[in-house]
């Protein structure tokens, strides 16, 4: 039987033979009292990469980022984001019930915010207004397909906002995808940011775990949140191991995941009643829509599972799905194949 091609997500990966290994391996301590030195290990080659002081390990990509939300800002103020935001769309809603902030939407087109965009809704400081505390900017945006943010407008959006006493935050889950896409490192793509969460547990396939990076005092002052909201966790080397891995050699696989992104793109082109333009593909995410096949997006899913394809409906006639180390070009080729299966025979 063969295998199921799974592209929901790239956090569907599995841990590659050497994570395993590492995992296994790893000398551990207990990291509330940061006595765990592969954690600190990768703590500090983190903070080394984006050429900041510090980082700290979190379980996911939701903590991380509202525990950025909830140090930069104090309860009633507001977080300037795109209006499809992870942080807004997919976080519950976490930054209102925890953090006690407000999201500030604003649209950005295929969601690559520039300072026009964002000095319209900072809030004048009036009393009467919720005041504009931090601006939040995802690099790649997931939900509009993965687009790269220009590190030239995240300069003048950091240099603008800092002007206002605004702080700046980076959704990082994938900016690693970004630097390989923009040709520029991490620490470029960043720079100006006052804090970056990014994603060990995405296209750089470790199992489990985020980072998040800034200045010292920021991540101490994290820290400390993160063992309020139940993350102090013990010996969590067997994680950080296979965390090292992934930030010191997935990236350099990146390239193929998103030539694997086109190549499915320009098959999904040629199939009638799909919308997708595969110019527009940057990186490993694909947001395409199949309104012209008639049917909707989870109808065509469920068929698909039949076949041993795994896709995600992101809208009644949208997907969204992504590529990733574990699934090759062969892989893409049979899912492009039952997708054309489906669609005829709807």
């Amino acid at each position: 039987m063969e295998a199921v091609v799974d592209m929901r997500s790239d956090t569907v990966t599995q841990p590659t033979a050497e994570m395993r290994r590492a995992m296994a391996e790893a000398p551990v301590g207990d990291d509330v009292y940061a006595e765990d030195p592969t954690i600190n290990k990768l703590q500090g080659r983190a903070a080394e990469i984006f050429e900041r002081e510090a980082a700290i390990f979190v379980p996911s990509g939701c903590m991380g980022n509202l525990l950025a939300i909830k140090t930069w800002t104090q309860p009633g103020q507001e977080v300037i984001c795109d209006e499809r935001a992870h942080i807004n769309q997919y976080e519950l809603g976490s930054m209102t019930v925890v953090a006690g902030c407000v999201p500030r939407t604003v649209r950005a087109p295929r969601g690559v915010l520039s300072w026009e965009l964002i000095e319209p809704a900072i809030r004048p400081k009036v009393f009467w207004y919720s005041q504009t505390a931090l601006i939040s900017i995802e690099n790649t945006h997931n939900m509009a397909g993965g687009v790269i943010q220009d590190p030239k407008d995240t300069q003048e959006i950091c240099e603008r906002a800092h002007e206002r006493g605004i702080k700046v935050h980076m959704d990082g889950a994938r900016i690693f995808n970004a630097a390989v896409g923009a040709g520029k490192s991490v620490a470029e793509m960043s720079r100006g940011c006052d804090s970056v969460m990014f994603a060990l547990s995405k296209g750089l396939g470790a199992p489990v775990g985020s980072m998040l990076v800034g200045p010292r005092d920021f991540t101490e002052r994290a820290r400390i949140t993160r063992k309020m909201l139940g993350g102090g966790m013990r010996q969590i080397g067997i994680l950080g191991a296979a965390g090292l891995i992934a930030l010191e050699e997935s990236p350099k696989n990146l390239k193929r995941d998103h030539e694997n992104a086109r190549f499915l793109a320009e098959g999904l082109a040629r199939v009638k009643g799909v919308e997708i333009d595969p110019k527009q593909v940057q990186t490993n995410v694909l947001v395409f829509g199949v309104r012209g096949t008639g049917r909707t997006a989870a109808e065509l899913a469920a068929k698909l599972k039949e076949k041993g394809v795994l896709w995600n409906p992101a809208g009644g006639y949208e997907f969204r799905i992504m590529t990733h180390c574990d699934v090759d070009r062969a892989g893409m080729e049979r899912a492009l194949r039952a997708f054309e299966e489906v669609v005829k025979a709807a």
